[in-house]
C-alpha cells in the first residue's frame, strides 16, 4: 500500500483550488438511475469513490462517459440488471443510495448490504423501513437486500426518521420523486449536500420543497428527464486545508468554494486566532505566525460544527496553547486516530465519546497508520506540525475522499511526497 512521506515543520502559505464535493457527487450519480435519459454531471472530484460508483453502475449495464472537465455523462437507459454486488459494495458506504431511485424507477434492486469506513454503527434499517412504508416488499437475505415494487409504484406518505441520516434522507428523497402522491420527510437532513441533491432533482423535473430545513415534501411525478448540473465545492476538503494552514501558523486562500456552508468551522477557527476574510467564493486564513489557541467544540449534524472535521481539529489541538474537550456526538468510534496521535508526543485522552485534550509545543514525527478517511486528513495535519518525519500507512483512505492531495500540499510549500507500495 502507498504511504506518504512527511517532513513536518513548515508553514502553509499559499492559494489552492477545491474540488466537487464527494459527498454531494455520489447521490446525484445515484439519482441519474431516476431518467432513462441521459445525466451530465459537472464538477466531479478524481476521487477513488467517484471511480467505485462508476464501476458499480457500469456492472449493471448503465453507459458513462466522462469528459473533459471533470464531467460525466450517465445513461441508465441501457441498464441491463438491478443488483449492486458485494465486490464494490464492501468498498463505499455510499452504495446504498443506488437503492431508491434504482426501486423507484425500475421497481426492482438487489443492493449488498454496506461497507465503508470502521467509524461506528450506520444501520440502514431507516432507509428499509421508510421504503417499506412507501409500498415496497423488501427482504434482507445472504448480506444483500432484495427490494421490490410487484409492477406497481411507491406510494407517498409521511416519514419521520428516528435519528437524522444524510443518506437515509437522500434514498428516500430520490424513491418519492417517482412515487404515486405526496411524501413528507420530517426530522430530514439538513445538510448542504441534502439541499444540492434536492437542486439536481428539481433540474431533472421532480417536485422537491423544504431541503435545507428538517421537512422535506415531495410531490411524485411521472417521469424524470436528462439534465446538466454541477456538483457544489467540498467544505470538508475546504475546512481541512484551513486547519491545517491554522495548526502550522501558516497563510492560505482556498478559492471554488461556498464560505456560507462553513459557518461552524469558521468561527471555531476564529477562536483559534486567525484572521479569517470571505469573499463569493474564496476564504483566507492569516494566523499572522502564532501559535494557535485550544479550541473545545462538540460534533452534531448541520448547520452544528461537522463530525467529518473532529479528527483535524484534534489535530490543530494537539499543538494549540491551552486545554479542553471534543465531544463526538455522531458516531461512536471517531477516536481511532488519537493513539496514533499520542505515538508522536500528543496529550490526548480518551473518556466515553470525549478526548481531553492539552496541547505540547510540537509533536514527534512517526510511523503512523491511518483507520478512515478524515483519520487519515488528521494525521497527515500532524505530520505537518510535527518535528522530523512522519509516516502515513495505509492511505488509500485518503485518496478515496481528498483530490491530489500531496500537490495541493506542495503548492502550499509542504514537503510531502507519496511512497508508492
Amino acid at each position: 500500500m502507498d504511504k506518504l512521506v512527511i517532513q513536518g515543520g513548515q508553514q502553509l502559505n499559499g492559494e489552492i483550488r477545491i474540488a466537487g464535493a464527494k459527498n454531494s457527487a455520489l447521490p446525484i450519480m445515484a439519482a441519474a438511475l431516476l431518467t432513462s435519459d441521459v445525466v451530465t454531471i459537472g464538477n466531479l472530484p478524481h476521487l477513488y469513490d467517484i471511480t467505485t460508483m462508476l464501476e458499480l453502475l457500469g456492472c449493471m449495464g448503465v453507459e458513462s462517459m466522462v469528459g473533459e472537465k471533470l464531467n460525466v455523462e450517465i445513461n441508465s437507459g441501457t441498464i441491463r440488471k438491478f443488483n449492486a454486488p458485494y465486490e464494490l459494495v464492501k468498498t463505499m458506504r455510499a452504495s446504498i443510495l443506488v437503492l431508491g431511485p434504482m426501486l423507484s424507477h425500475y421497481g426492482e434492486a438487489q443492493v449488498a448490504l454496506p461497507g465503508g469506513c470502521a467509524i461506528g454503527s450506520r444501520p440502514v434499517n431507516l432507509h428499509l423501513a421508510a421504503l417499506k412504508k412507501m409500498g415496497a416488499d423488501i427482504q434482507v437475505e445472504s448480506g444483500y437486500i432484495h427490494a421490490h415494487t410487484r409492477g406497481s409504484r411507491l406510494k407517498g406518505t409521511h416519514i419521520l426518521m428516528d435519528v437524522v441520516t444524510v443518506t437515509g434522507t437522500e434514498n428516500v428523497m430520490m424513491a418519492a420523486t417517482l412515487a404515486d402522491g405526496q411524501t413528507i420527510i420530517e426530522n430530514a437532513a439538513r445538510e448542504p449536500e441534502v439541499v444540492d441533491l434536492a437542486r439536481c432533482l428539481r433540474a431533472m423535473g421532480a417536485d422537491v420543497s423544504g431541503e435545507g430545513t428538517g421537512t422535506i415534501t415531495i410531490n411524485g411525478v411521472d417521469k424524470l428527464k436528462g439534465c446538466e448540473y454541477p456538483v457544489m465545492p467540498d467544505r470538508i476538503e475546504t475546512g481541512t486545508y484551513l486547519i491545517a494552514a491554522a495548526a502550522t501558523r501558516g497563510r492560505i486562500k482556498v478559492k471554488d468554494t461556498w464560505p456560507n456552508i462553513l459557518d461552524a468551522v469558521l468561527s471555531k477557527l476564529e477562536e483559534t486566532g486567525a484572521e479569517i476574510n470571505v469573499g463569493e467564493n474564496w476564504i483566507s486564513l492569516d494566523m499572522h505566525g502564532r501559535r494557535p489557541r485550544a479550541v473545545s467544540l462538540t460534533t452534531a449534524p448541520y448547520p452544528a460544527f461537522p463530525t467529518d472535521m473532529q479528527a483535524q481539529f484534534t489535530a490543530l489541538n494537539t499543538v494549540a496553547e491551552g486545554s479542553g474537550s471534543i465531544t463526538e456526538t455522531v458516531f461512536e468510534n471517531r477516536f481511532m486516530h488519537i493513539h496514533e496521535m499520542n505515538r508522536m508526543g500528543a496529550d490526548l485522552r480518551v473518556e466515553g465519546n470525549t478526548v481531553i485534550f492539552r496541547g505540547v509545543p510540537r509533536l514527534k514525527g512517526a510511523p503512523v497508520m491511518a483507520t478512515d478517511l478524515r483519520a487519515s486528513a488528521s494525521l497527515i495535519i500532524a505530520g505537518l506540525v510535527a518535528e522530523h518525519e512522519t509516516v502515513v500507512d495505509r492511505i488509500y483512505h485518503i485518496d478515496r475522499g481528498y483530490e491530489c492531495i500531496e500537490e495541493k500540499l506542495q503548492l502550499l510549500g509542504a514537503k510531502i511526497r507519496r511512497l508508492p507500495s
